[in-house]
């Protein structure tokens, strides 16, 4: 590309309001690949976990899958395994004053989903900022644009004459911003999208996971995929 319409000539020769544009936008594609980056790290690391939930369910007692799913504290699984078991044991140690208002079913699910809902708000924090970036950039860059072609009009004005010298550098320069608008808005648009795909994976598995524990601590196994009548018995620890 000549030089004469590259990124470095905008800065060299543009005025503040277009240094500032240009620097808005940069800023705003660092902020959105950190997040990309970082929340999509998160999202393999939970998908690796949710794969190895599974062996939860072949332990021996509560205790031993317990151990299975790893001492993380951030890990979901975990954390709904014992919210799990400390709201049954807080039902069945405060029975005299719940039973009549509210059975253990009802005060697990409640629980479980308290925690399924926090996770899925630390899951998706970070994914408003790439909706925010994808829906304002593109037009950042064409006010940077729009300020650019008025500059051009001005020199124009000034000089009496349209001739290409007096056009081609600042109007070549304005697209630049459009396009610079649009490199930043794109990825984040993209990976808005994918990281909206992983977390649902994620939170289905959740999902699922914690309807078999509300069945295990209710009924005392957890509901079998293979037919709803069967179940596969945990001794309890």
């Amino acid at each position: 590309m000549n030089s004469q319409f590259g990124l470095m000539n905008v800065w060299t020769q543009g005025d503040f309001v277009t240094k500032a544009v240009a620097l808005l936008l940069i800023g705003m594609s660092l902020v959105s690949w950190i997040v990309i980056l970082t929340k999509t790290l998160d999202v393999l690391k939970y998908k690796k976990i949710a794969r190895s939930a599974e062996d939860f369910w072949h332990s021996e007692d509560f205790a031993a899958g317990l151990a299975r799913l790893g001492n993380d504290p951030a890990n979901p699984f975990r954390q709904l395994a014992i919210e799990g078991r400390e709201a049954t044991a807080h039902h069945r140690n405060t029975r005299a004053h719940l039973h009549d208002t509210l059975d253990v079913s009802d005060w697990v699910t409640r629980s479980l989903r308290n925690t399924i809902d926090e996770f899925t708000s630390r899951l998706q924090s970070g994914l408003a900022i790439l909706a925010s970036v994808g829906s304002t950039a593109p037009f950042i860059g064409l006010f940077g644009t729009v300020w650019g072609i008025y500059h051009a009009l001005l020199a124009i004005g000034t000089a009496g004459q349209a001739t290409i010298d007096k056009v081609a550098g600042p109007i070549g320069e304005s697209l630049i911003m459009t396009a610079l608008g649009l490199a930043v808005a794109i990825p984040a648009v993209l990976g808005y999208n994918a990281l909206v795909r992983g977390n649902k994976g994620v939170l289905h598995k959740l999902n699922r996971f914690a309807h078999d524990l509300h069945a295990y601590f209710v009924t005392g196994a957890r509901v079998s995929s293979g037919s709803p009548a069967n179940v596969v018995a945990m001794k309890k620890a």
